[in-house]
């Protein structure tokens, strides 16, 4: 099936909404900050219904990305019944030509560690991000060894991805 990938605008908002709900998540507020923070939000359109959407950061929460001037993709979801159809991956490349034609040279994304999780660990190596070497992060702040932290959405593996090649 064909897909289309296109700019939301506040005008989309109810419709993120819906999606969201669709996943099973709720946040109040959650896409007015988005567009007032400036981000890019892409939803994937198929049969003229939205089936997935996701967010380009470019002022990101994690420390290294910000260091490293790295924009980050976020909350990058695919309503389940439309996976494994190139969805995601079609988003993906979307933001990577949005952060490049930005003067991006590197693309930060995250990833949970939970079984749920397994087929976006798999996407994201096979479409090149790597872990950046500092282990996994707590709502985006470097974890302490020894101590616990909860395994839910916010215990993540940060991933960078490197567009200049030499």
């Amino acid at each position: 099936m064909e897909f289309d990938i296109n700019q939301a605008t506040e005008e989309d908002i109810p419709v993120l909404y819906a999606l969201y709900d669709q996943l099973g998540k709720q946040d109040a507020g959650y896409f007015e900050a988005l567009f007032a923070k400036e981000c890019f939000v892409l939803i994937a359109e198929q049969d003229k219904q939205a089936v997935g959407f996701g967010v380009l950061n470019f002022n990101p929460k994690y420390s290294l990305y910000q260091k490293l001037d790295i924009p980050e993709i976020q909350d990058l979801n695919v309503i389940s019944d439309r996976r494994e159809q190139g969805i995601a991956t079609a988003l993906i490349t979307a933001f990577e030509q949005i952060a490049q034609d930005q003067g991006a040279e590197h693309m930060g994304i995250s990833v949970g560690l939970t079984k749920e999780y397994g087929a976006a660990q798999r996407l994201y190596c096979k479409l090149g991000y790597i872990p950046d070497g500092n282990g996994v992060t707590y709502d985006r702040a470097f974890t302490e060894t020894g101590r616990a932290y909860p395994l839910d959405d916010d215990l993540c593996l940060m991933m960078v991805k490197n567009f200049v090649t030499f």
